[in-house]
């Protein structure tokens, strides 16, 4: 739990030179396969974790059961390189020794909904799925249940399109680790919020907390999940700063059996692309994050195919957007708010025309309006200007260009930003381009300093919390300072904001 993967390590190979009773070799398997999936959540933790909750079926069931949540955990980063013991398979086992658990215990509950959502489906899961996610988010709940089974129930809400429970559910589950100085399982969080933080559009929090993640990882030897780099790059959309990251990411994860890493990269390469309008190149990425034949659509898989959608419409592979929108609908069933049958009414709209594609763009615009996700809602007025220049309607075309064009700019997302006003453009509109002076730009660390500083932190305690020495905190705020044009941690407070870019 505090990262310390080597001691640990050590620690384990002392206590399995022992002598040591059925029961008690189990737990030192399975706390090798606890730290084999930590450091790397490669293809090597699923099945040794399978092994041993089967080994610990008749010595402790509710052991068993709680190492089958851990592997279906591992089984889903693992992706295709999990081998025999993929999600499917450790589902049904899963679910055979389930069969005699006690469904209150929030484990347990959260085991059969995940494990439910792969052998039976959405609809059968919902209820299961609503349940889990709300006792972890709001429930009463043991810290150690919550530390260690929150994970999990963030791909329950996730796979019900539940923003506010995910949000709410990895806010805490942060602050926890930090105050506890947890790093094993912070890495985890970071590189989440990270994700959602980029995807809500804040992505001034989303580089600091990538800069915190990239801490993290120096401090203990992790080689985790780099989600939240690679996402913020790509929905920056430079390609000079994405397109090497993810290519890196891709290889690396292949290397190391890290199947999800390698769709999320590339999904978000997809989101690089078709915020570029290569939309070719977009096609083939979004493909390549799409699930195994016949496995579940779900977790990067399932937001991958509203970018799939968009890329094949684009070039037009009709047949081929039409058989996505289909897969999107039903991972979009049971989504709990605006989010997933936003972007499923959006991506109706690309594939239709006259009054019901009008009728769909509203929709999606309203839905997502609802939402804290603004990266989506920009992305919808967007493809409606588009739609609406296309229709000839000049007019109403330039009012969602203008709204997409003020919304990109203000999040950061120069790709999408410059297509809008390209749109523009072409409409007749004569808005000036902005342009960010790039040299009042902080960097990941810088931000995070400063707004660590701006909290009232002193050097010593940002450098701790960063694994740095006070010096490297002074000698990065001092930058901070010079860019932002003042001359005092004081002033920090007006010249940086809140929320948005990390520029004066």
């Amino acid at each position: 739990m505090a990262g310390a993967f080597d001691a640990a390590s050590e620690l384990l190979a002392v206590a399995a030179a022992g002598p040591l009773n059925e029961l008690q070799q189990a737990r030192v398997d399975l706390t090798h396969g606890q730290i084999a999936f930590v450091t790397s959540m490669s293809g090597d933790a699923p099945p040794i974790l399978a092994r041993v909750a089967k080994r610990l079926e008749p010595l402790d069931p509710v052991l068993a059961r709680q190492t089958y949540l851990e592997a279906w955990y591992a089984a889903l980063f693992a992706g295709r390189f999990a081998g025999t013991d993929d999600l499917r398979e450790i589902s049904r086992a899963a679910r055979a020794v389930s069969s005699h658990s006690d469904a209150s215990r929030p484990p347990d509950l959260l085991l059969e909904a995940l494990a439910v959502l792969v052998t039976e489906g959405r609809a059968a899961a919902a209820p299961l799925l609503r349940r889990s996610a709300w006792v972890f988010a709001e429930g009463e709940i043991s810290p150690a249940e919550r530390l260690r089974w929150s994970p999990m129930a963030a791909v329950a809400a996730s796979a019900l399109w539940d923003e506010k429970c995910w949000y709410t559910m990895q806010s805490r589950e942060l602050r926890f680790c930090r105050e506890a100085g947890m790093l094993g399982p912070l890495g985890i969080w970071v590189n989440a919020m990270a994700v959602l933080e980029t995807w809500r559009g804040d992505l001034t929090e989303a580089a600091s907390l990538v800069a915190e993640a990239e801490a993290i990882a120096t401090a203990t030897g992790s080689r985790g999940f780099v989600s939240g780099v690679v996402m913020l790059a790509a929905f920056r959309g430079s390609e000079a700063e994405a397109a090497p990251l993810i290519e890196r990411a891709i290889e690396e994860s292949r290397a190391s059996g890290q199947g999800v890493g390698e769709q999320l990269a590339q999904w978000v390469k997809a989101v690089l692309n078709n915020g570029l309008g290569r939309y070719e190149e977009a096609l083939v990425a979004a493909q390549a994050a799409q699930a195994a034949p016949g496995a579940p659509e779900m977790h990067v898989s399932m937001w991958a195919l509203s970018e799939l959608i968009e890329a094949a419409g684009r070039t037009g592979r009709t047949r081929q957007a039409a058989q996505a929108l289909d897969r999107l609908a039903e991972a979009t069933s049971i989504g709990d708010g605006g989010w997933g049958p936003g972007l499923y009414v959006r991506s109706q709209a690309l594939l239709s025309d006259g009054a019901e594609a009008e009728s769909r763009y509203r929709e999606a615009v309203d839905l997502l309006g609802r939402t804290g996700i603004r990266t989506e809602l920009a992305r919808a007025h967007l493809l409606y200007g588009e739609w609406l220049r296309r229709e000839g309607r000049r007019t109403d075309a330039r009012t969602q260009l203008r709204i997409a064009y003020e919304m990109c700019d203000a999040i950061g997302m120069r790709a999408f930003a410059d297509r809008a006003y390209n749109e523009l453009l072409a409409t007749g509109e004569t808005t000036r381009k902005r342009t960010a002076d790039e040299s009042v730009w902080l960097t990941p660390q810088e931000g995070q300093i400063a707004r660590m500083a701006r909290t009232g932190l002193s050097n010593p305690e940002i450098a701790a919390q960063l694994f740095l020495s006070p010096r490297t905190v002074e000698y990065h705020l001092r930058k901070v300072f010079t860019k932002l044009g003042i001359t005092s941690r004081h002033q920090l407070q007006q010249a940086l904001p809140v929320n948005g870019h990390d520029r004066r």
